[in-house]
Order: structure tokens, then sequence, then C-alpha cells
């Protein structure tokens, strides 16, 4: 019974909400932050975190602790505490969770590619492969030469197959065609799914919004405007890095999602944009896009656009912890986890460099 979810979510969901509102409230504040901020050493910021929700995560490292291995740890905890969900989750919970984990096993397939692309040995790059995208097949991506035999040969028997379906060409796999790629499995298709465990007959961004609007109630209002917001990051990334590449207009619009605000107007005012200045021409009309453009400046400390968009990504992560019963709280705790870790991992790279005039350039989360 989608849209009446409150009267039966706690049944088989309550548990794990709990849970995980728990854990949000370990969450770094701007306390923390400013106390990681004074640290002179790296392991000054073992001392501190500690203190925190993390207690000991780093207690057996006893070589010299480097950034490499902060990350890797970091990302482990957030593995374990996602596993657990995921390992007790009920349908369609379970298959929520999964949606979440896809698009990391998108971003682990193109970092592979990429790096074969290049000769890099498949031994380093797995290591930098984000764990919550793992899958079994992962290692055997190198072999492929084109994108019908990573398909035909690894991809088939993974989660990803159905995604994958709607972009393969005969192509080789170049760096272009691999950053088409990409987008490609993001970009939202016009055709209808059918949600079935296991096949999905769209691709990722538009097959989990219409997982969600099929969910109905609060997890569909709240997962709404986050979807539609990651859909529009995309387009708006897409259209600046493709100035000045082989990209036609009429091949950049055929990247671009079309389950965010953009639809349909923006995203044909995007496709003929030329420049960076008309990009932010098109984001004036969107009210919540022009204050994350206005927040972006020019100089060498002043936010990216990268940084801006994340700042607005955490706001409304935030808020879905405001409403009871529903899905989107799991979304939102694993993408304020992860900017945690990148903020942890930006306060350590500094220290670690001695650079601290840019050490208070991390994403506040609370």
């Amino acid at each position: 019974m989608p849209g009446y979810s409150e009267f039966y979510f706690n049944v088989d969901h309550g548990y794990l909400e709990g849970l995980v509102r728990g854990f949000k409230a370990g969450i770094l504040t701007s306390a923390d932050y400013v106390n990681l901020a004074q640290c002179e050493t790296l392991e000054d910021l073992k001392l501190h975190l500690q203190t925190t929700d993390y207690g000991n995560f780093l207690a057996n490292e006893t070589g010299p602790l480097t950034i490499s291995t902060i990350d890797d740890k970091l990302k482990a905890k957030l593995l374990t505490e996602f596993h657990y969900f995921r390992n007790h989750a009920f349908e369609p919970l379970a298959t929520f969770l999964n949606f979440i984990t896809y698009s990391y096993m998108i971003d682990n397939v193109i970092l592979l590619i990429t790096g074969t692309l290049h000769q890099r040995p498949i031994a380093e790059l797995v290591p930098k492969c984000h764990p919550l995208g793992s899958f079994e097949q992962m290692e055997a991506v190198s072999i492929a030469s084109n994108p019908t035999e990573l398909f035909n040969a690894i991809l088939v028997d993974t989660p990803l197959a159905a995604f994958f379906q709607d972009c393969l060409s005969e192509n080789d796999l170049d760096e272009m065609n691999i950053e088409i790629m990409r987008n490609k499995l993001y970009k939202a298709s016009s055709c209808n799914i059918t949600i079935i465990p296991g096949g999905f007959q769209s691709s990722y961004l538009e097959a989990f919004y219409k997982f969600c609007e099929k969910q109905g109630g609060t997890t569909a209002e709240i997962m709404r405007p986050i979807l539609e917001f990651e859909a529009d990051r995309r387009a708006f990334i897409i259209t600046i890095n493709s100035f000045g590449t082989e990209l036609s207009k009429d091949d950049r619009e055929k990247l671009y999602p079309t389950c965010g605000k953009l639809y349909p107007e923006g995203l044909h005012l995007l496709a003929n944009a030329d420049d960076y200045e008309q990009v932010k021409c098109v984001a004036d009309y969107y009210a919540e896009y022009k204050a994350v453009f206005e927040g972006v400046g020019s100089g060498t400390r002043e936010k990216t656009l990268e940084d801006a968009f994340f700042e607005h990504e955490v706001k409304l992560n935030v808020l879905a912890f405001n409403n009871q019963f529903h899905f989107g709280v799991f979304y939102a705790y694993v993408k304020l986890k992860e900017q945690e870790c990148r903020n942890i991992v930006w306060i350590a790279e500094c220290i670690s460099q001695r650079h601290r005039t840019k050490i208070n350039n991390y994403i506040p989360i609370f």
C-alpha cells in the first residue's frame, strides 16, 4: 500500500531506521572539525578521532600513519555499517539499499576500464575502487577490448547488466567513449521499467527515481528532490566538461538525465550553451541552482563549483532526517558519511603537506 507506509513501516523497517538515526548522531560536528583542523600531525588526528564515534578504528595501525590508510579505514567502517543494514533489511528496503550500491559499481567499472586503457596493472587499480561498489567479476574488467566484450564476458551476470544494455556500441574503449558510457549509465531513459528482483529495463538514475516514486509516501517525497538534484548536477557537469571536446551539442543533449528539474527547457538551453557564463545563465532560471552558482568564486581560496554542489547535496540529505517512516534516511546517511570521509581526508592531506592555509576548505555537515 504505497502512500500509507506510516501505518506499517515499523513492522519491517523500524529497527533499521532507528539504528541509522542513532548512527547519524555520531556524525562529526563543527566543533569536531575545528579540533581536527588544529592537529599538528596525523597521530594527533588519530587521537582526536578516537574521542568520536570512530573510536579505535585506527588502533591496529602500528606503522607510520598515511592518508591512504585513513581513507581505507574510513570507507571500511562505512562498509561495515552498510552491510549490517543490507543484511537485516526486508523488501523493498533491501532493493533500495542495492540501488545505492549501483552507482559505486558503475564508477568502479569506469575506473578499471580507464586504468586498463592507460596500462595500469589491475592489482594497482582494484584498491582504488570504492568498497560499496565491489563485485566478484570486477577484476576481470581489464580483459575487455570493446563494450560488447565487456558486457558479454563480465557484466552480464551482475546487477549492472540491464543498465549497460542501453549504452553499448561497437566503438573501441577510448577515453571519450568511456566517459560517454558513464554518462549514459546515469542518464534517464524514456522507456517504461518494470521493477523485478535482479532486472531493470532502464538506466540507473531513472530506475532509482521510478522505484522511489513507486514506494510513494514519504520515501517518494524525500527522495524526489535528492535524485532530481543528482540528475541536474550531472547535466551541468556534462555540459561544462564537454567544452573544448569533440562532443557535439546533439550528442551532449542525449547524455542528459531527464528526471530533474531542468527537464525539458533547461536541458535544451544547456545543450546549446557554448561557455561557462551561458551555463550560469541557465542556472539563473532556477532559484536553488542560481544560489549554487553564485556561491562559486574565482580566486585560489574561493569555493569551486564542485564544492558548491557538495554543500547543496549536504543540505538536502540533512533535511531527509526531519521526516520519519521512509527509506531516504539510509541514502542520506551514506552520502553524509561519504562527505565526512572527504572532509577528514582533506584535513589529513593539509596536515601531512603542512598546507594549513586551505585546511578549513571542508564542507561542514552539522
